[in-house]
């Protein structure tokens, strides 16, 4: 079969195949026969269809059609086959099929064109010798101490007080009702601004600017009344920048008894006996973050760096797959969520999931194009040893193993390892100049600052529209739940593993395209 190949961009390769008149014969007569055998005919028993009949009955342009599409489906894969191509997904037809079907003629040669993704074409230009900055995270041992005090907070006994006035630090519990200003200079209570029975912690943030402040001083059963005003930049536009009253009755006051820091707590809040082995448990994990930080830092910038100096084709089949798997792990969070992702996840749901998803898939390629050319180039490769130890180590830490997908788990092991060793090796081949943290950030801030400022003028004379969903005034008033302190050990708790990964991926997967 005659082939012709040519390179297209985005690593494609066009085909113009030729297909041998004896071919296209045999291949409309078998499709002929084969549809005479299926088709029921009023007069004739099935299969014994004369010929004549058959054609006259349907016509040619449904066989022609059928046969074609065999044609085309065949000679491409011998092709690909015939010519040693690596091709990525399926093919594209590129000669309209309304006009091959004008164009074939049973007994004829018969021409069209197809092309088919390939391997992305990648060259990185330069990969040692680069000079880059990192930031470099230290340890703060002041970290231990914010956590033992969160534990002290989170078995905090509520004593209630009669005898004061309310003080920050406190939790009070309140009525209150809210009036908004209205255009004749009155005021009257609007959805959501009114509550009963409301237990807040006064501190400050999470609330409407002097709302908690009022609030502090009164005593029990006394009633105050707050002249506060809305923020301009407020969510719900009928209330932002909008003067409100609203008057607070104290009902209940408590304070916080906090526990000694000493051996008991440490036993209840963690596996340790004492409260030194949990300190030293916590220091040992702040510095492991710390140590594990920096290098993420290190790496990230080398791999910045890099794709500056990498010139990639990717394919769209490679674009498409990578932006699936995008989705499929938002279906698995969702999932997890307790969301029904069948009711949730409509086709035209997940296909506006895919086009988001696109910038980010196409990044991810990049950055594993950039490693992979690292790994090809200076053989870079995974012991099977090291392979089965991370897999044993990662099936140790998932509660149902026999859910996990080995094949899955392997691949993404693999290539786990295979980006560490690639990242490390990078790291002794470059320089990686460590800054103290929040240099670069700070840079980075101000370079940002300096090209929105370019922007300016022209973003001004343009109207802005800014939409955000109506949040209800108590959600506002309402105190922000105090983050839970990093445990120093959390058996019971099930990380989030390749072997997790592998395990919940084909459980929240939308379906695939077609």
């Amino acid at each position: 079969m005659k082939v012709t190949q040519e390179q297209l961009p985005d690593s494609q390769v066009g085909l113009e195949i030729e297909i041998p008149a004896e071919v296209s014969k045999q291949t409309y007569e078998k499709v002929l026969q084969k549809l005479i055998k299926t088709v029921r005919i009023p007069g004739f028993r099935p299969g014994k269809v004369p010929r004549q009949v058959f054609l006259q009955r349907f016509g040619t342009a449904q066989i022609k059609a059928t046969a074609l599409e065999e044609l085309v489906q065949t000679a491409v894969e011998q092709a690909i086959k015939q010519e040693s191509i690596e091709a990525i997904g399926n093919y594209q037809l590129t000669s309209e099929f309304e006009e091959l079907i004008q164009q074939y003629s049973p007994g004829e040669v018969l021409t069209f064109q197809a092309s088919v993704d390939v391997p992305p074409r990648v060259t990185l230009a330069q990969y040692t010798g680069l000079s880059v900055q990192a930031e470099e995270i230290k340890y703060d041992d002041s970290q231990v101490d914010e956590v033992l005090e969160q534990y002290r907070l989170n078995l905090a006994t509520l004593v209630p007080i009669e005898d004061r006035g309310a003080q920050m630090g406190d939790v009070a519990v309140i009525d209150f009702e809210g009036k908004i200003e209205q255009a004749d200079g009155t005021y009257e209570a609007f959805e959501g601004g009114s509550a009963e029975d409301f237990q807040l912690e006064l501190k400050e943030g999470g609330f409407i600017d002097g709302f908690v402040e009022g609030i502090v001083g009164l005593t029990l059963d006394e009633t105050r009344e707050l002249n506060l005003t809305f923020p301009e930049s407020y969510p719900q536009e009928d209330l932002a920048g909008k003067a409100t009253q609203f008057t607070v009755t104290l009902k209940e006051l408590k304070e916080k008894e906090l526990p000694e820091l000493d051996d008991d707590l440490a036993e209840e809040v963690s596996e340790f006996e004492t409260l030194a082995e949990l300190r030293t448990s916590l220091e040992e994990r702040f510095q492991t973050e710390a140590s594990d930080k920096t290098e993420s830092n290190q790496f990230e910038a080398l791999l910045d760096e890099l794709l500056k100096h990498l010139e990639a084709e990717i394919p769209e089949t490679l674009i498409r797959r990578e932006a699936n798997h995008l989705v499929q792990q938002a279906a698995v969070q969702l999932s997890r969520q307790g969301i029904d992702i069948n009711k949730m996840l409509t086709a035209e749901i997940v296909e506006n999931m895919r086009d988001r998803s696109r910038p980010e898939a196409i990044d991810r390629l990049r950055r594993t194009l950039t490693l992979g050319e690292v790994a090809k180039q200076e053989s870079v490769t995974i012991d099977e040893a090291d392979l089965k130890a991370r897999m044993d180590e990662m099936m140790a830490e998932v509660s149902n193993p026999q859910e996990v997908d080995q094949d899955r788990l392997q691949e993404v092991v693999n290539e786990e390892l295979l980006q560490e060793k690639i990242l490390k090796w990078l790291v002794a081949n470059n320089t990686v100049e460590l800054v103290p943290e929040g240099t670069l950030t700070a840079a980075d801030a101000a370079d940002a600052e300096a090209a929105d400022s370019e922007t300016a003028p022209a973003a001004a004379d343009a109207p802005t529209t800014i939409e955000a969903e109506a949040t209800p005034v108590t959600e506002v008033i309402e105190p922000e739940a105090a983050p839970e302190p990093a445990a120093a050990e959390a058996p019971d708790a099930e990380p989030e593993t390749a072997a997790a990964t592998a395990a919940s991926e084909e459980a929240a997967a939308p379906a695939d395209e077609t």
